[in-house]
């Protein structure tokens, strides 16, 4: 049975390797290996489409491959989804969860809650986010990704 601490420790991996990305924003080539090995760690893209569904897209909305994740992640000149930006080299200083809830299974487990992105002038982005983890090789790998921004009236 996979366990809640086995979630929040898959998630503090996530925002660890986010921060990360940003910090290596100055050296394109060590910032796109970095954040390849982070998609392949991190992510399940070795057993097919991911559903992912990042927060700022407007026209290519989910991004099933590798290449169109990497592609939000880092932007650049080779990016595949021309709107994308570099989500995360944004940078980001701290990335933290508060879990809504969790379901938890033999092999799977889904979290839901709201995520806190801090930038390098203090300021926190709230995000809501649904992450679904596959137990693959003991190691948990996200599976589904849906991330939006709160509703407004």
């Amino acid at each position: 049975m996979i366990t809640k601490e086995q979630v929040i420790e898959a998630q503090k991996k996530w925002g660890a390797g986010v921060v990360k990305i940003g910090s290596l924003k100055g050296s394109r080539s060590e910032c796109k290996l970095f954040a390849s090995e982070f998609l392949d760690q991190r992510y399940a893209f070795e057993t097919g489409s991911v559903l992912f569904k990042p927060t700022k897209c407007e026209f290519d909305q989910f991004r099933p491959t590798k290449p169109e994740a990497l592609s939000y992640f880092i932007a650049g000149e080779d990016r595949v989804c021309k709107e994308d930006k570099g989500f995360a080299i944004n940078p980001w200083i701290k990335v933290r969860f508060e879990n809504s809830g969790f379901i938890l299974d033999e092999r799977r487990a889904i979290a839901m809650g709201n995520y806190f992105f801090t930038d390098l002038e203090g300021h926190e982005a709230k995000v809501e986010y649904t992450f679904g983890y596959k137990l693959m090789d003991g190691h948990l790998k996200i599976d589904l990704h849906h991330s939006s921004f709160p509703f407004k009236a």
